[in-house]
């Protein structure tokens, strides 16, 4: 256990997830005294590395492990990963989606690249994915925004023609005419792929359209990246910063009442919306308690860490040349199996994603071992053990696979929470993704982050702008505080302070 909870804190952060880091570290450059409340022994929430025992030197990340947004999104361009020791490392190929019948589909780092792989479809590819990875700081603006205004960068005459391209993708990709602009199977495939990460009914607006498109073009502009040794770099980046402006921690403190919070002017939860009703009940309006006690859950996920004594054996070799494997055959098949998930089935053949971090970070294999990372999705709450079901799948593509496996963990979607409070019933998006749901995310009033007028705020990423390694909901409701609760109106600069001049 880190340092013991203070009573003196102007803020106080429950959750250390990247979302409540992020609002912790924005505190507290502002000047606050904040102090970070963690219910794991390890902080990280999402974003973190362990050993789990299955082979000596192999660590695993817990949740997250391939981070589109983690260079991408503006609270880490702000924050600035790189300069705090945070190597990344973006794979040529960003992901692939292995086909039965055919080669696979590639989603190259290059999308010029990406295009003439798809034949028929390269220049529908190119106009569409290609023009919005040239813009892509305007196209994650739009995307990351706290959907209640306009970014600056937004209101430009350069920002018009961007929005109305991803407005068109999202429109076609997340309604009955989802075929266009596309023709063929492998690009339809490439791209269903991308956007069944936030899991869901396939077609949707949120999903196929806005997840696809946010997704699809970072990996043709900032990359797919990998962190160096695991996930928990970024946490430990984050950890430091806090702790260099007076920032404390304490691990293994679960907070289950308001009561277990110590006295502060004001406090932010990094957890699901049900969750903070459960901890301030009462002290809530009614209305509000009642909305963010209603909010749905999300289909889940169930997951398999793999030691393997080689890399996966794709049958297509350029697949393994990517960082993320999408494995859920064609378009049609991916809606099927959604469509099961989201009816409370588990499929035979679930849509399951894969990443080897080896593959852009040697440094991961230890004596000829290597992890493997693996989840499959599926239904709310579901006790499957989910071992057998991804190894199929893997094998379906991967022939031989089984031969590799050296050691396993599985955690299926019921046991998802209990190592991290968050994901309940293994949902990893913590609530539903609708294009509803993404927009009145959890509740539909002026301020999502505020929860009355209590001092308590939410700040995961239940709130906008939803799932991901991202930071920006702990930033928009952090932006909050500092306003409402201190009256501080300027904001802080997250850069790295500059390292001293030896001359002076």
């Amino acid at each position: 256990m880190s340092a013991h909870p203070t009573s003196e804190a102007d803020v106080v952060v429950v959750g250390s997830g990247p979302n409540g880091l992020a609002a912790a570290v924005t505190l507290a450059r502002a000047g606050l005294a904040v102090h970070v409340l963690e219910a794991e022994d390890t902080p990280g929430g999402g974003a973190r590395t362990l050993d789990l025992g299955l082979a000596p030197g192999i660590v695993h990340d817990i949740c997250s492990a391939v981070h589109p947004l983690a260079l991408a999104s503006p609270f880490f361009a702000a924050f600035d990963l790189a300069s705090r020791g945070v190597r990344t490392v973006a794979p040529e190929a960003s992901y692939a989606q292995p086909l039965d019948d055919e080669p696979a589909a590639i989603a190259w780092h290059d999308a010029e690249r990406t295009a003439e792989g798809l034949g028929a479809d390269g220049p529908a590819w190119r106009a569409t994915l290609g023009a919005l990875a040239r813009e892509q700081d305007l196209v994650v603006e739009l995307a990351l925004g706290d959907k209640r205004s306009l970014p600056p960068a937004l209101r430009t005459p350069r920002a018009v023609p961007v929005a109305a391209r991803f407005a068109s993708l999202l429109a076609l990709q997340g309604t009955p005419a989802w075929s266009l602009p596309f023709r063929t199977e492998r690009a339809r495939a490439l791209l269903t792929g991308v956007a069944a990460h936030a899991i869901g009914r396939l077609p949707s607006l949120a999903l196929s359209g806005g997840t696809a498109a946010l997704l699809a073009t970072i990996a043709h502009g900032e990359g797919w990246p990998v962190p160096v040794g695991g996930s928990q770099s970024i946490t430990e980046a984050l950890l430091a910063d806090l702790r260099a402006h007076g920032g404390t921690l304490t691990t293994g403190h679960r907070v289950r009442s308001w009561r277990d919070v110590p006295p502060a002017t004001a406090v932010l939860l990094d957890a699901p919306a049900p969750v903070a009703a459960e901890i301030l009940g009462a002290r809530l309006p009614r209305s509000l308690e009642s909305m963010l006690r209603r909010t749905p859950r999300g289909d889940a996920a169930a997951k398999v860490d793999f030691v393997l004594s080689g890399p996966v054996p794709w049958r297509d070799a350029e697949v393994g040349r990517a960082g993320t494997q999408h494995l859920g055959g064609t378009r049609e098949e991916m809606a099927t199996t959604e469509a099961e998930v989201a009816a409370g089935r588990f499929p035979r053949r679930p849509l399951t994603l894969v990443s080897d971090p080896a593959v852009a970070d040697p440094s991961r294999i230890r004596d000829g071992l290597r992890p493997l990372w693996t989840y499959a999705h599926a239904p709310q709450g579901d006790p499957t053990d989910p071992t057998e079901r991804i190894t199929s799948q893997i094998e379906r593509f991967a022939p031989g696979f089984r031969d590799l496996v050296v050691a396993s963990r599985a955690v299926p979607a019921a046991e998802m929470e209990q190592h991290n409070p968050a994901l309940l019933g293994g949902d990893i998006s913590l609530g539903r993704v609708t294009m509803a749901r993404m927009i009145a995310r959890p509740t539909p009033l002026p301020d999502p982050y505020r929860l009355g007028g209590t001092g308590w705020y939410l700040c995961s990423s239940a709130t906008p702008p939803g799932p991901g390694v991202h930071g920006m909901s702990g930033w928009h409701a952090a932006r909050r505080v500092l306003r409402r609760e201190f009256g501080i109106r300027t904001m802080p600069d997250l850069a790295p302070a500059l390292p001293a001049d030896p001359t002076i």
